[in-house]
């Protein structure tokens, strides 16, 4: 299902967004931040991510979106849901090209991603794991409605646990992040 914002195209991941996401995903300040990213990295890492990511939209229904600038045409990350067998929760995803940081992307789809998890999805709770040093990503919880809930180990690391429930908020306008 696509998705589309004021400035962004939200789409399914497809086998053509192999060489944007490698090159997204391993810009240095990116990898400090990704949780449950792992320590695997280049073409190959990026190749079996891509194809868990697609597999679950088939298994889920719903995922993460490659996200696109309308702009420029540019993949410029990945934002959306993620919810594998055993995992702490439906959990609002971001990551987003360095370059592209500080224009408010990762706000702008986070927030379609938590529009859509409760309209289509039908979910009652979302939740977003935050590395603490994070504080940029801690933000963009912070404006989608999200609040600190607690703390979760992940694959060794201690992870801040955001997260929300269904009902009213906010809609998040404005191009900043």
């Amino acid at each position: 299902m696509t998705w589309e914002t004021d400035r962004l195209l939200l789409r399914p991941p497809t086998a053509a967004d192999l060489d944007p996401f490698v090159e997204i995903h391993e810009h240095p300040e990116v990898r400090q931040f990704a949780v449950a990213l792992g320590q695997a990295s280049g073409r190959s890492a990026a190749w079996r991510m891509l194809a868990m990511l697609i597999g679950h939209w088939h298994l889920r229904g719903y995922g993460q979106w490659t996200v696109i600038e309308k702009s420029t045409e540019d993949v410029v990350g990945r934002v959306g849901l993620w919810h594998p067998e055993g995992w702490l929760g439906l959990e609002i995803g971001w990551v987003i090209r360095r370059s592209c940081w500080n224009r408010g992307f990762a706000t702008e789809a986070a927030a379609a991603a938590r529009d859509f998890a409760f309209e289509h999805v039908g979910a009652t709770h979302v939740i977003s794991m935050i590395r603490p040093d994070n504080h940029r990503s801690i933000r963009v919880a912070e404006k989608i409605g999200e609040s600190l809930e607690g703390t979760h180990r992940l694959e060794g690391a201690e992870v801040l646990v955001y997260g929300m429930r269904s009902g009213p908020r906010s809609t998040v306008h404005g191009p900043r992040s």
